[in-house]
């Protein structure tokens, strides 16, 4: 019986989920590649972040989105789940707007961390 646990998101870029999961300070593997449960289980990840017990948090794309795969049971992070993806959907959608603005000519005017844990960001692109 697995213990995995799968957990819809509405991530779909991999490179700004990867520097969502780096913000937070998490080292990430890419793939795919495998992510280890219990008694020696593994599920096929994109990027898969190592936990010191062994049991391996993974992203695995399901065709449309990118999915959290873990062993719930064995969650070894300092925030809770709802908290991680949190934060994790926080940082993605911060690089998801900067790229998209760069692809559209504009430029970070502003940044300003808010004492909610929001960002405000002011964008600016100069035209002739």
């Amino acid at each position: 019986m697995s213990h995995f646990s799968t957990i819809k998101t509405k991530i779909r870029s991999l490179p700004a989920l990867k520097a969502s999961l780096e913000d937070l300070g998490l080292e990430t593997l890419e793939g795919p590649r495998s992510i280890r449960g219990y008694q020696g289980q593994t599920r096929q990840a994109q990027i898969v972040l190592e936990q010191s017990n062994n049991y391996d948090i993974g992203f695995s794309w399901n065709g449309q989105e990118y999915e959290l795969i873990a062993d719930l049971q064995y969650w070894a992070q300092p925030l809770t789940v709802d908290g991680f993806l949190s934060k994790v959907t926080q940082g993605y959608a911060y690089h998801t707007v900067i790229a998209e603005t760069q692809k559209s000519g504009f430029q970070v005017a502003e940044q300003q961390q808010n004492t909610d844990g929001s960002i405000r960001l002011v964008v600016q692109r100069w035209s002739e």
